[in-house]
Order: C-alpha cells, then structure tokens, then sequence
C-alpha cells in the first residue's frame, strides 16, 4: 500500500500523455477493499501533466527521490 506524498512512476500506458515510466506524486489515498490512488504525474521540470485516479496495479515505488 502506497501512502501520500510517495513519489511513484506508472507502469505502463495510462493515458495517451501518462506513458509508462512517467514520475507522479500521490496526493490521495481512496481507502476501499481495492485502494485507489490520486495522482499527479509531472514533467521533468515538475509541471503537472496530468492527475489522475490509478489502482496499485498502475504504479511502482520510486527508490530514488528525483525532484
């Protein structure tokens, strides 16, 4: 389970803008039986892509912090 302001990366094509490998922050967690996350992709520079409703399935930990 991932928790807010985890630094994450998406898995795989989410959109046809949030590619797979494509850096985001978590800003809310939806507690359900299934967790769901909200999530703020960014750019290189740190502006915001796109924000998004993901699954666990959707995304990875990032092991290096990045900004």
């Amino acid at each position: 389970m991932f928790k807010e302001y985890d630094v994450v990366f998406a898995v795989r094509d989410l959109t046809k803008i949030v590619l797979k490998g494509l850096k985001g922050v978590i800003l809310m967690v939806y507690d359900s039986t299934s967790p769901y996350y909200e999530v703020e992709f960014i750019d290189e520079d740190g502006n915001t892509i796109e924000i998004l409703t993901v699954s666990e399935r959707d995304i990875e930990i990032s092991t290096k912090f990045l900004f």
